[in-house]
């Protein structure tokens, strides 16, 4: 028995190796035009924060480490050119960085406040959802903290285990008041962050931590920014609608590959972007085409945003339905280490939900 399980342990280690970087980055059309340059993700967050920095002098930004560049480098140089009283580092404490946050907010200047991992964001959730969300609410528009924005690195990166690999994003979609933005490139990036920072409203921006440095393209250098709250159609098809955000919509799009090459189906996959606010209207025009929809996300299922699309969707495209609504989510556990590529909807199990809602 014990030697059974050996094996079977090592096969299951293989079979890890064998499917890591279970997705596949594909550079896309530059969204503005202009001179560009080749940067990966972390740099984009670098040059939009560099541009904030620039083109407002109220703006600030604070976070464990961010003046020596943070853990993942985002802020790297930025106290060098603009000062340390307007890149410092804080103690170790969320809900004292959202705090104080929420207070620069309300003086009038602009803060960009970062929380290390997402995972760690939790303590600040009382400040997040019942002081920045509630405060222009609470006193009748006469003061509000919208020029909050609060970056985490979130998601799966091949190694972070429990407390370094967690999605928040369905939390804070409970939450009006808030804004909750996740991009899927580089270009997406500096374009969606610059927005949310100029954006009146609280601000959550939440950056794939894989996408750091795997995902690489021609960025413009101008100053852009990027629509809140409204979806993208990234490819367009006409049998079955793939919704995604982050680092899924590119498991979605080799997913969507894979039916295609294989058995001649349309895919039309989108990007979700903004959570909340969420654009109803391009994912509801789109399943009223194709009839079926795959939604897929690496947060727990039980009580994912996925559930909130495929409740909208039922009740505003229930004639237009060919088969059930599929979600391919993470697993109702916490999030495992080595067994990672077991616990992730990587790209087969995404085929597998197109397969099934094509055939019903």
């Amino acid at each position: 028995m014990n030697k059974l399980k050996k094996i079977n342990y090592k096969m299951l280690l293989n079979w890890q190796i064998r499917n890591s970087s279970a997705f596949s980055f594909v550079p896309e059309k530059i969204p503005i035009a202009g001179e560009t340059k080749k940067m990966n993700l972390f740099q984009a967050v670098t040059n939009a924060l560099d541009l904030a920095l620039e083109t407002d002098k109220t703006a600030l930004i604070f976070g464990e480490d961010v003046k020596f560049g943070g853990v993942f480098r985002c802020t790297m140089g930025l106290a060098d050119k603009y000062g340390t009283s307007r890149v410092f580092n804080t103690p170790l404490c969320e809900q004292g960085i959202v705090g104080f946050g929420i207070g620069v907010a309300v003086a009038g200047s602009t803060a960009i406040a970062e929380i290390q991992f997402a995972d760690y964001i939790y303590p600040a959730f009382d400040q997040i959802v019942n002081e920045a969300a509630k405060f222009r609410y609470r006193s009748g528009n006469l003061f509000n903290c919208g020029s909050l924005t609060i970056r985490a690195p979130c998601g799966a990166v091949g190694h972070g285990a429990l407390y370094h690999s967690q999605m928040p994003e369905a939390h804070f979609s409970h939450t009006p008041g808030l804004k909750v933005v996740i991009p899927r490139s580089p270009s997406q990036t500096k374009g969606l962050l610059l927005a949310s920072i100029r954006d009146p409203n609280p601000v959550i921006f939440l950056e794939p931590k894989v996408l750091y440095r795997q995902a690489v393209e021609e960025v413009p250098l101008k100053d852009y920014e990027l629509p809140l709250s409204k979806a993208e159609v990234v490819v367009e098809g006409s049998d079955v609608t793939l919704v995604g955000w982050g680092t899924q919509f590119h498991v979605l799009r080799d997913a969507a590959q894979m039916a295609k090459e294989k058995h001649g189906i349309s895919c039309e996959v989108i990007d979700l972007r903004t959570i909340l606010p969420w654009d109803e209207e391009t994912i509801i025009k789109s399943v009223s085409k194709t009839g079926r929809l795959v939604i897929a996300h690496e947060a727990p299922i039980t009580g994912g945003f996925a559930g909130e699309i495929a409740a909208t969707i039922q009740e505003n495209c229930f004639l237009n339905l060919e088969a059930p609504i599929q979600r391919v989510c993470g697993h109702d556990t916490p999030f495992a280490h080595v067994f990672e590529p077991f616990y992730l909807p990587d790209k087969f199990r995404c085929f597998e939900a197109i397969m099934k809602v094509t055939s019903f």
